[in-house]
């Protein structure tokens, strides 16, 4: 595969003026401070803090735990954290579920900027190497006070890697089961005022098929390339710039059946600069500019006739200026604010007009120790929209240390996720089934067509319901901790959480159709929360051996359903010859796709003296629902569940002559596979790696 014309010169731009602006973010040599910063995080608050003090339900995974584990992509990593569940998408991709919220809820950031793409609510994190990570950042909790839309839920930050001094870099080659390859390089360059990076990564499988009695993969064969770089430069110890690109293409065959069979392609690309000012030691400031697209084209074409059967085509692109203030008012008090402006279109086969949206926005948060033990943050965002309701999202977080081995810590926040341009703009009708489905805005248009074309045979709400705005979905997120650390090498993590969502977005029934099909659309109905518990643990057990864990319980429901139960309303039958009966509110399970429990532990052992690391680890998942199978419309205790499963995978790691690291693994140990309801877990991986540092 090739990049196309349009991405070989966005990506000619990018090295031109990396040569030419080329900054650093540093005016000394990499030592101490270094060292100090994997212990930091930037995400939770937008400035630098330490992690072990955050008030928030955060956490970091570092490059060592990236390493240590051979992750090759996103997915790989995320799943073995507290709280975090990969759900399968389309096409065998995968969205994240954290404490129990839907994927199209969790923001996805690199360097501190979002991704964008979420062709049907989610971004698929395979789209994401992980070869030139440094670390990953974790928030959980309604993060919409400095982030705004997305993230509901949480917010996951990719922080990618800077040079060190001098010149290095590393090769790596991956094998794989499936004929799954992947190759990466980097190389970096830094001296007192210049820092130069770059980074390339190839990703390519053959696909997979868990059904021997279909004709298609399960995941069909793909190639895709990473292509990134990141230049800074000091002008003083007081002025910096910086400047990165991302490239990112993919090739994949899409296959429906023996007679329709094409191709999908992805194409992405992101810029970000960024100009830093330090006035004194009490101000700085930021002005950086944000820019990114996305493409994805697919086509089916009938190989007996040899016609086109479908295409369709997917183009987003977003701007972002942002300018962004900090001032230290004294060591235990700090602000930070920004404005910002974000600019979004897509134009998207199946939309009748081509949306544009329109966001100003402002932000401003207090960061503070009133108290010697207590630390405060309250801050809250302001976003302006021109095709929603305007949002408000302010947050309160607290943290106390009784002692230096306990603390409590408490935050509540508002978050927000706005209309996408799908739910919106949709206007599609399946060419083989007949049904249609129809954005909020394009309903009184598109109704008023087919009636005229004598396709609707009864109209269920009328197209005056939609004259009104379709609401945000909003959120109010609850967390309540206990840090304890009885000794230096053990600690323990307790959180206790509840989301409440209000205003859902869901699809209804709008209309009948003369064809016996439906026509579908969104609409603003149901209040659903969750809430549970979150146990992790970190034990040096010995110099060289480590172990991690965590648990999750979930409760996940829906509000009117528990009601529905509640009042008696809602009948099962244990198979279809059989008697319905009445069920009780105990018997409804709560929402499709989420697991009561869920948890996972981790194995580290390092032999020194041999420069040899291992480790194993394991996830397991109890059993969960993803469709009603006794027609009552809800998930109950009678209904077809999903069986609990328990993944288990393994690593091992050896350094040859300070250069040279083979890495040896088995992800999925004991060959698991579901094929009727897991499409994203392939079966055992057996897989290899050198990596040659130079």
């Amino acid at each position: 595969m090739s990049l196309n014309k349009n991405n070989i010169s966005i990506y000619f731009l990018i090295l031109t003026v990396q040569i030419l602006t080329a900054q650093s973010s540093e005016t000394s040599k990499d030592s101490i401070q270094f060292e100090a910063l994997n212990d930091v995080i930037i995400t939770a608050t937008r400035t630098i803090r330490q992690l072990s003090s955050l008030p928030l339900p955060a956490s970091i995974i570092s490059k060592k735990d990236l390493k240590a584990i051979n992750a090759v992509r996103l997915s790989d990593i995320l799943n073995e954290q507290t709280g975090l569940i990969t759900v399968a998408d389309f096409g065998g991709g995968e969205g994240i579920q954290m404490q129990g919220l839907d994927a199209a809820y969790t923001l996805i950031l690199v360097d501190g900027v979002p991704l964008i793409g979420r062709s049907a609510g989610t971004l698929d994190l395979n789209r994401i190497t992980v070869g030139n990570i440094k670390q990953i950042e974790i928030i959980k909790g309604s993060s919409s006070s400095l982030y705004g839309n997305e993230a509901l839920g949480g917010v996951i930050n990719i922080i990618t890697e800077t040079p060190k001094y001098g010149i290095k870099g590393n090769v790596q080659q991956r094998a794989a089961s499936f004929g799954t390859f992947d190759t990466r390089a980097s190389i970096g360059y830094k001296n007192d005022r210049l820092s130069l990076s770059g980074f390339v990564n190839r990703y390519s499988s053959n696909g997979y098929n868990l059904s021997e009695n279909t004709s298609t993969n399960t995941v069909e064969p793909f190639e895709n390339y990473t292509i990134s770089s990141k230049a800074s430069y000091a002008f003083s110890a007081a002025t910096v710039a910086s400047f990165s690109g991302r490239i990112f293409t993919q090739k994949q065959e899409y296959i429906a059946s023996e007679s329709l069979q094409g191709e999908s392609n992805i194409n992405e690309w992101n810029v970000h600069s960024k100009l830093k000012h330090h006035f004194n030691e009490r101000w700085k400031s930021s002005l950086e500019f944000y820019a990114t697209s996305y493409s994805a084209t697919e086509f089916l074409d009938d190989i007996t006739t040899n016609s086109t059967f479908s295409d369709a085509d997917f183009e987003q692109l977003m701007l972002r200026p942002e300018l962004r203030t900090a001032f230290e008012a004294s060591e235990k008090t700090s602000f930070i604010g920004g404005i910002g402006y974000v600019y979004e279109t897509l134009d998207r086969t199946y939309f009748d007009e081509k949306p544009r949206f329109k966001s100003p926005y402002a932000y401003v948060q207090y960061d503070g120790n009133p108290l010697k033990k207590l630390n405060l943050i309250v801050g809250a965002r302001f976003d302006n929209h021109n095709k929603y309701a305007s949002q408000f999202s302010p947050k309160l977080a607290i943290r106390y240390d009784f002692t230096p081995k306990l603390a409590v810590k408490s935050s509540v926040g508002y978050g927000f996720k706005a209309p996408d341009f799908r739910q919106l703009y949709f206007n599609f009708t399946n060419a083989t089934v007949g049904y249609t489905v129809l954005g909020y805005n394009a309903v009184a248009d598109a109704i008023a067509q087919l009636e005229s074309e004598g396709q609707i045979a009864n109209q269920i709400v009328p197209t005056s319901a939609f004259s009104d705005e379709l609401k945000p979905e909003s959120s109010l997120s609850i967390n309540v901790g206990v840090d304890y650390k009885p000794i230096k090498s053990l600690s323990f993590q307790l959180n206790f959480f509840r989301n409440t969502i209000d205003d859902l977005i869901d699809t209804r029934i709008i209309a009948n159709k003369t064809n016996g099909q439906n026509v579908f659309s969104y609409t603003n109905v149901n209040e659903v929360y969750t809430q549970g518990l979150e146990f992790s643990s970190n034990w040096k057990i010995t110099e060289n051996l480590k172990f991690s864990g965590g648990y999750q319980l979930l409760f996940a429901k829906d509000i009117a359903a528990e009601k529905a139960f509640e009042n008696g309303q809602v009948f099962a039958r244990e198979s279809p010859s059989s008697p319905s009966f009445q069920l009780q509110k105990e018997d409804y399970f709560g929402l499709y796709n989420r697991s009561r429990h869920s948890a996972n532990g981790k194995l580290f052992y390092n032999f020194p003296a041999w420069n040899l690391d291992t480790n194993i680890r394991a996830t397991y998942r109890s059993k969960y629902g993803i469709a009603d199978t006794n027609g009552n419309n809800y998930l109950d205790r009678y209904d077809n569940f999903v069986s609990g499963y328990a993944i288990w995978d393994f690593a091992i790691n050896k350094k040859f002559y300070e250069k040279y690291t083979l890495g040896f693994g088995i992800d999925n140990l004991f060959d698991f596979t579901d094929p009727q309801n897991i499409s994203n877990i392939a079966g055992r991986i057996v897989y290899g790696n050198l990596t040659i540092q130079f």
